[in-house]
């Protein structure tokens, strides 16, 4: 695979998909499923505010720094977003973060097949 190249991968129970401008009316849904935006200890952007979230991941991604993806469960609802993040091409290095999943898609295989998805 090519160092920061938009991809889709699919599993069974998750599809990651580029993240786009378009997905902003689905992923603020699924970031109302259990208030997740108002929890203390992790950024989760509020539904008014995914718009500029998404603007600002397509913008690191457009520096090279960030690979950001759409999370759909099986049925093809998105349900949160991950990144490949703080990209370094010289080391050929990616840090997996900046993950969330709404309350409903929790506790389940999706998240550990999103993992998996990105390692492989």
């Amino acid at each position: 695979m090519t160092f920061a190249a938009p991809i889709t991968l699919q599993g069974e129970h998750a599809t990651l998909e580029p993240l786009a401008v378009w997905h902003a009316a689905e992923l603020s849904d699924a970031a109302c499923d259990g208030e997740l935006h108002q929890l203390w200890y992790t950024p989760v952007p509020t539904p008014d505010g995914m718009p500029a979230e998404i603007q600002r991941r397509l913008g690191l991604q457009a520096t090279g720094s960030m690979l950001p993806f759409t999370v759909r469960n099986a049925a093809g609802k998105a349900v949160g977003m991950t990144t490949y993040m703080n990209i370094d091409r010289i080391n050929k290095r990616v840090e997996i973060g900046s993950t969330w999943t709404a309350t409903s898609a929790q506790r389940g295989p999706l998240n550990t097949q999103c993992k998996l998805l990105l390692l492989t």
